[in-house]
């Protein structure tokens, strides 16, 4: 039972993992969409939500449930009924979960390599992204467990950490509102748009469409934007899970299930202000940073970690306000590679902020034992 008839669209990778079809080295990726599929025959004739099958299977993540029963509904096996969302199993989705084998439990540690480094998650965009060890379990295992709670998290920690990376591999369904100190209202619940015949349109915003889809929504950025604004989300995270749309006939948004909000805080960024209201909603905080043998696992060259090592370390200890993160590090293996060692290096000294750059310069030097000075056009050769 393939849950695309065209299995090429979309994204394989993705694709592979909920559908527990076999990976290019031959091992199965998941298991999570037959057990989905599987249920949903089992129970003909019911329109049944994402929560309650994930109730019902004791699998963490209500989000990925939704993805596998829309890729039910994509491929005709299913009937989507929206707002609230209810699945109910066609005949040709009864047909395809008889060939379907019988879903196994999943061995202890089969999400890790053979040498014990966990397998990537397929973000998105496409890229990779490696699961790190959190309470226990990995990053991406705690927040889907956290959201199966209704548990709002806060990950904080500077730019590039991968707080945006961990969030879109825990959430295929995520939403993102990117935070500014110019954010307003609208951008969270809708506003109206001028339409081509001099008409409005009120377009709903990404808040409304994840509380009435049942998805996750991240607020990044989320202490540059006003805490007028950000009261805004505050019903929507609590027990009444319910918002009033005052600028578009008082209408009212009620969650479904699945519905989840996390944010992300850069401490170190000017202007972002951790406020104690904000700080409350969030019954979780955690720390993101960057994971420097998942650098070197990666690519990037011994000199560059141990250089960003140091760096961090006056980060930490506030002798400097920017050291270069799993991002950065990245961006300088790219770099080395279309341009050159040389110019990497000069690359990675240049994106210091001015403030800090003679330290960035000077950490750099006594690892590369080459004179740096940033990128710079100069004169006609």
């Amino acid at each position: 039972m393939h849950p695309n008839p065209h299995p090429s669209a979309g994204n394989p990778a993705t694709t592979r993992e909920a559908t527990g079809q076999p990976t290019a080295a031959g091992r199965r990726s998941g298991h999570l969409y037959p057990r989905v599929a599987l249920y949903l025959a089992d129970h003909p004739g019911q329109p049944l939500s994402p929560g309650e099958i994930t109730k019902a299977l004791d699998v963490p993540s209500s989000g990925a449930v939704f993805e596998a029963l829309k890729r039910m509904a994509a491929a005709g096996y299913a009937t989507h009924q929206s707002n609230p969302h209810r699945f109910t199993v066609t005949q040709a989705g009864i047909d395809a979960a008889g060939a379907l084998p019988p879903p196994t439990p999943r061995p202890a540690g089969s999400s890790t390599a053979r040498h014990g480094r966990r397998q990537p998650v397929t973000r998105p965009n496409g890229d990779p992204y490696f699961p790190r060890k959190l309470a226990g379990s990995t990053d991406v295992d705690v927040l889907q467990r956290l959201r199966d709670k209704r548990i709002p998290v806060l990950l904080y920690g500077p730019p590039g950490t991968g707080k945006t990376a961990v969030a879109e591999a825990a959430f295929p369904d995520l939403l993102t509102v990117a935070g500014t100190g110019d954010t307003i209202v609208e951008d969270f619940v809708g506003n109206f748009i001028p339409l081509p015949d001099g008409g409005y349109e009120y377009v709903y915003g990404p808040l409304v469409t994840a509380m009435r889809e049942g998805r996750a929504l991240l607020i990044d950025d989320a202490t540059l934007i006003p805490p007028k604004v950000l009261a805004v989300l505050y019903p929507a995270m609590d027990g009444r899970r319910v918002i009033t749309l005052t600028g578009y006939r008082n209408e009212r948004v009620e969650a479904a299930d699945g519905f989840y909000i996390l944010a992300g805080h850069n401490p170190g960024v000017h202007g972002a202000i951790l406020t104690e209201a904000l700080a409350s909603r969030f019954d979780v905080h955690i720390e993101v940073t960057t994971d420097f043998d998942l650098a070197r696992h990666l690519g990037v060259p011994a000199a560059a970690v141990q250089a960003a090592i140091r760096l961090n370390a006056d980060l930490d200890a506030g002798k400097l306000t920017w050291a270069p993160q799993l991002r950065e590090l990245l961006g300088f293996t790219r770099v080395r590679k279309a341009l050159g060692h040389k110019a990497a290096v000069a690359n990675l000294a240049g994106r210091a902020p001015e403030d800090d750059r003679t330290e960035v310069i000077s950490a750099l030097a006594a690892h590369f034992g080459t004179d740096i000075v940033p990128l710079r056009v100069g004169p006609q050769r």
